[in-house]
């Protein structure tokens, strides 16, 4: 779905349709009973095999049902949208009822049967692994929201530490990818329960970078500003240049793909939302919204973006430095949850043109601003988005 976003028109999505509706098929086949839960075997990041019902699986399979109804729907199949929006629902409902201890989610699981490499009810970081991947293309809730928040906020408490000592000193890791001293994010902990030592998950007592990001660009986008920070700036200390090379975030290897999970921080931060096919641009600056400036890139091309705010007012520029940028609408988060008025225009070294703006929709401090005209802005090219 985000590689469809991330295209000019929806070729992509036509050529590779029937092998997603196959790869969805096979998780519908894990799932059996269609009741949203995947139950059996699971292999996953941790090099193991889960067993019974989790969020860190199935957060990514409710995940991929709702990318899957979106995609179906933009093609018109309409019948296998209806299917995996029904799974969805009712493997949200499934995973509050059976996995949401009330304050995170747990791991349903029979230790007798299965007593190695398994969380159980561990806090773990990866919980709500396929929510931060909702959130980063637009597909709104997996679970409930004030749950996930509650997650979250758990996920800081029991595991985020600003000194990785003492735990490691009770627990050591299978590898030390953080020392003494150091700050961190432990992949599993327990806090409701005795820890269940070196049989249970794999890696728990480690801190990877990758989880790192993860749970951070999670957090930036559900408001936990300082949290994610915090932990962005736990990274930056281990990894500065008088210890270690800034450049290799060291975690399963050197230069380990995973840390690449720091550009959904990225992403985060700026509130960056896109549709290559539908023309769809938007951005709600999550950090210095009064004055912000980011980078961005589309199917056709990279920019810059700007926000600044000054007495309920508010500018924004899209100026395209490479390529090009095309354009149906335009999503911004304006000052206040009050209306506003939304004027565009383009501005290029051969002048200026205001352009026509069919119709704004706002809801709460989202405003949706839609052109009158699809748009191409070119290299060179500057579009102004003002709000009063």
């Amino acid at each position: 779905y985000r590689e469809h976003q991330c295209s000019t028109d929806d070729g992509f999505l036509r050529r590779n349709w029937p092998r997603i509706k196959k790869a969805l098929e096979f998780l519908f086949a894990q799932d059996g009973d269609s009741n949203g839960l995947i139950e059996g075997e699971q292999h996953n990041t941790y090099d193991i095999n889960f067993y019974g019902p989790n969020t860190m699986v199935g957060s990514l399979y409710l995940a991929a049902c709702r990318a899957g109804e979106e995609m179906a729907k933009e093609l018109g199949d309409e019948e296998f949208a209806v299917r995996c929006r029904k799974i969805f629902e009712v493997g949200r409902e499934a995973s509050m009822k059976e996995l949401f201890n009330g304050e995170y989610f747990i791991q349903k699981v029979d230790l007798n049967q299965h007593p190695k490499h398994q969380y159980a009810d561990g806090c773990l970081s990866d919980q709500l692994f396929g929510q931060g991947w909702a959130c980063q293309v637009g597909l709104g809730y997996i679970y409930p929201e004030e749950a996930v928040k509650s997650a979250l906020k758990a996920i800081w408490v029991y595991n985020w530490a600003p000194d990785v000592g003492p735990q490691n000193a009770a627990h050591p890791p299978q590898r030390w990818f953080a020392r003494p001293g150091q700050a961190g994010l432990f992949t599993c902990t327990w806090p409701k329960s005795k820890h269940l030592g070196p049989d249970s998950v794999l890696y728990r007592d480690e801190v990877w970078t990758g989880i790192e990001y993860q749970v951070a660009g999670h957090m930036v986008w559900e408001g936990m500003l300082l949290e994610a920070l915090a932990i962005c700036r736990g990274v930056h200390e281990r990894y500065h240049p008088r210890s270690h090379n800034p450049w290799n975030e060291v975690e399963c290897g050197d230069h380990y793909a995973r840390a690449l999970a720091s550009y959904g921080v990225f992403l985060a931060l700026c509130g960056f939302e896109y549709h290559g096919p539908k023309g769809h641009i938007g951005f709600a600056p999550k950090l210095n919204a009064e004055d912000f400036a980011a980078a961005f890139t589309v199917a056709e091309g990279w920019g810059r973006f700007t926000q600044k705010r000054h007495s309920g007012v508010q500018d924004n520029t899209l100026e395209l430095l490479w390529g090009r940028l095309r354009l149906n609408s335009i999503a911004l988060e304006a000052p206040a949850d009050t209306p506003v008025k939304a004027t565009v225009r383009v501005t290029s070294p051969n002048g200026e043109k205001e352009l026509a703006v069919s119709r704004v929709e706002q809801t709460g401090r989202r405003v949706l601003i839609h052109l009158a005209e699809a748009l191409t802005v070119e290299s060179g090219q500057t579009m102004v988005i003002h709000l009063a």
